[in-house]
């Protein structure tokens, strides 16, 4: 009997120690989580890298338009239609990055 009341006790204090962790950890855990948001959104803000970001996605485009050209003299008609339209969409776009850009990026 003493036993149990003893194993009782030391869960008692884990599952109370658990508890307390938590809260503690929550409360600290979400002012870290929103102090890296807050860098984080500052250095998306940023000119300089807002810029970089675009040169990077322009060159992006420059390469993949280059590839296909490669790809498609290699493979000829065994391209995939949706590959293929996909490519001339942003082909006819130009490669200035006015337009809309539906791959999961942003133009800005």
């Amino acid at each position: 009997m003493k036993g149990r009341v003893a194993a009782m006790r030391y869960r008692l204090t884990f599952v109370v120690g658990l508890a307390v962790g938590y809260v503690l950890g929550t409360k600290a855990g979400r002012e870290r989580y929103e102090q890296l948001r807050k860098s984080a959104q500052q250095v998306a803000q940023n000119p300089a890298v807002r810029n970089t970001a675009e040169s990077a996605a322009q060159q992006g485009r420059h390469f993949a338009d280059k590839a296909y050209h490669v790809v498609s003299d290699r493979v000829g008609d065994r391209m995939p239609d949706s590959v293929a339209h996909r490519v001339r969409s942003l082909r006819d776009r130009g490669s200035n990055g006015s337009g809309p850009d539906d791959w999961g990026t942003s133009n800005t």
